[in-house]
């Protein structure tokens, strides 16, 4: 009898970790250094927990790599560690409260540094400094409460490239063909192979822990350089694609394009979309239920200049990155609720201060993204952006293709004070519900 009991009680237990496991992934990243904005962007302890009942998975970024020592430290150990504000185990000690959370160490995940790229590869062609990596990342996790560890390695994007005419393009390969590429990494091959074997030491270091190792691929990044799809697979959770900023400000100054479209357009890049990046994990036989969508909170913003044209329609002729929101206060980006404020809304117009709204142009095809756009004659701007109907759309399509779920970048980018319609968090929220 007793016997039956104690295999009823194993066989639940294995099939809830089993559903559990099946559950579609809402994996929020938090950007700590938002704790650091002045004013309304400022992002508190409590900000973060109201984010909570829509997450299953909470990344806190960024840890990084001292390179003199090869070991993970906090990026700002006043703001993370318990000798300063202590933020690490403020937000670990959520848990208690949101048990169905699982709580990772963001390591990596900064915005590409060329010199700082070539320390992270000197890390990985050495397995001394890579054990020193795991170990240094398992006493953090460890001594603050972490779950696991969602690693970011700082890989150097692909560079942009230009739209061009059919004679255009015919005459750029035949330079490629007869003249040949510099290779962004002459060493790509080595440190595909060094980062399945991070993987991989990682996941025996943490086994005994039943610690989470998942990966983030940072937008742009050529997935078939870095990962060796079937097999790193093995070792990771799973993989959050950064499916988004194809265009963006810095990389194209001069041509404002849809930044995160869906599916392919007209006469671009076909890889450059979100519908092309999964296709290539899931072709290289990744599981699907181990690759979840990365979907933005925020905006591309570009000034435009007399050559943009009247329509709005993109690609079209742009001069950079446009002026900083208020609360994000960085050039040629905009968080939702920055965005939110320059639409056309009854409730901005007796807004002291206010901008004359920008044009709205939706997306009925549901392919590509929504856009607003001011003409430059009356102080130029064009926005390709994300908001709550665009992340349900790309939910909409994570639930269709039976993909793990979906990546939040970054839950401090949303409207987490609810300034826009009232309601607090609303692209998660939107983007939860059809999962």
């Amino acid at each position: 009898m007793w016997l039956k009991v104690i295999v009823l009680g194993i066989f639940l237990t294995w099939a809830s970790a089993q559903n559990n496991s099946a559950q579609p992934k809402v994996v929020c990243y938090y950007n700590s250094t938002s704790f650091l904005r002045e004013g309304l962007g400022k992002v508190v302890i409590n900000d973060v927990e109201q984010a909570l009942p829509f997450c299953t998975h909470l990344v806190y970024g960024w840890a990084q790599v001292d390179f003199t020592t090869n070991k993970v430290v906090s990026s700002n150990p006043s703001l993370d560690l318990d000798s300063g504000k202590g933020n690490f185990r403020l937000v670990t000690t959520l848990k208690r409260r949101y048990p169905q959370v699982k709580f990772l160490l963001g390591l990596g995940g900064l915005p590409y540094d060329k010199e700082r790229t070539e320390a992270y590869y000197g890390v990985l062609e050495n397995s001394g400094h890579r054990l020193s990596v795991i170990n240094s990342a398992y006493e953090i996790i460890k001594t603050y409460d972490f779950d696991g560890i969602n690693v970011a390695w700082e890989f150097p994007p692909i560079k942009p490239k230009k739209i061009r005419s059919t004679l255009g393009s015919f005459w750029h390969g035949t330079k490629k063909l007869f003249g040949g590429s510099k290779p962004v990494d002459e060493k790509a091959d080595e440190h595909r192979e060094a980062f399945t074997s991070l993987a991989r030491d990682f996941k025996n270091a943490f086994k005994l822990d039943n610690y989470i190792v998942a990966a983030t691929v940072l937008p742009n990044v050529n997935a078939s350089h870095y990962y060796d799809v079937p097999v790193v697979m093995n070792h990771l959770d799973f993989v959050v694609l950064g499916s988004f900023d194809f265009y963006t400000p810095e990389r194209n100054p001069k041509e404002a394009d849809f930044s995160a479209p869906l599916y392919p357009l007209s006469e671009r890049n076909p890889e450059l979309n979100v519908d092309s990046q999964v296709n290539y994990w899931l072709s290289n036989r990744a599981p699907a239920t181990k690759v979840v969508v990365g979907i933005p909170t925020f905006g591309r913003a570009w000034e435009l200049d007399s050559d943009s044209g009247l329509t709005g329609v993109p690609p079209l002729s742009a001069d950079g990155r446009a002026d900083p929101g208020p609360q994000t206060q960085q050039k040629g980006i905009l968080s939702w609720p920055e965005v939110c404020a320059k639409l056309p809304n009854p409730s901005n117009a007796n807004k002291k201060g206010a901008e004359g709204p920008l044009r709205k142009v939706g997306d009925p095809t549901k392919r590509y993204g929504s856009y607003a756009y001011r003409l430059a004659d009356d102080d130029g701007e064009w926005v390709s952006y994300e908001e709550p109907a665009t992340a349900a759309i790309k939910a909409q399509y994570v639930k269709a293709k039976g993909l793990g779920g979906i990546g939040i970048f970054d839950i401090d980018k949303d409207d987490f004070r609810g300034a826009c319609q009232g309601e607090k968090y609303p692209i998660l929220r939107a983007a939860k519900q059809p999962l």
